[in-house]
């Protein structure tokens, strides 16, 4: 059920993105961060990995999520071989919601799914310039691999952070 509570944190809910609240997980998107995708993009990360894909609710309204997708390809942990990984490909919280436990709770939760997925490592891509998020992802276990010169449209570099599952 699409509805289901996956985790509570004080009065905020986290559960599975339904169709429905990709409208809201774009406004989320475009309030917090630089990086913006179409509607269509959201429907097949959700397609393609729906327990993977949460948001946290607060009064009726997505106010957070994180979004991630599996994919086959060279491990960024372990050389040259070949792994299931779990990319995530964007975690957002609105400004005001922030500092109160929810990207940890959406990071525990998608770490879960993608466990049970069968995925081995979880990397993810970050503006240098993001202390708070680098902060976090560090707290969770990841650490950098490797900085990608002028990544993002506006030419901030990011890195590149990787974590054993």
């Amino acid at each position: 059920m699409l509805d289901e509570v996956i985790r509570k944190v004080g009065d905020y809910s986290l559960r599975k993105c339904a169709p429905a609240d990709i409208p809201q997980v774009m406004t989320v998107n475009e309030s917090t961060l630089p990086e913006h995708y179409s509607d269509v993009f959201y429907y097949d990360v959700l397609d393609g990995f729906p327990e993977g894909f949460l948001v946290v609710e607060w009064q009726g309204t997505v106010i957070g999520y994180m979004m991630n997708r599996v994919e086959f390809g060279f491990s960024n942990i372990r050389g040259f071989s070949l792994t299931k990984k779990a990319h995530v490909v964007s975690v957002a919280v609105l400004k005001e919601h922030q500092r109160k436990g929810l990207g940890w709770a959406l990071m525990e939760e998608g770490h879960k799914a993608m466990v049970t997925r069968g995925c081995k490592e979880a990397f993810l891509e970050v503006r240098v310039g993001n202390t708070a998020a680098i902060t976090l992802y560090e707290k969770m276990g990841y650490s950098t691999s490797q900085r990608l010169y002028s990544y993002y449209r506006d030419g901030e570099d990011a890195l590149l952070m990787t974590k054993a599952l």
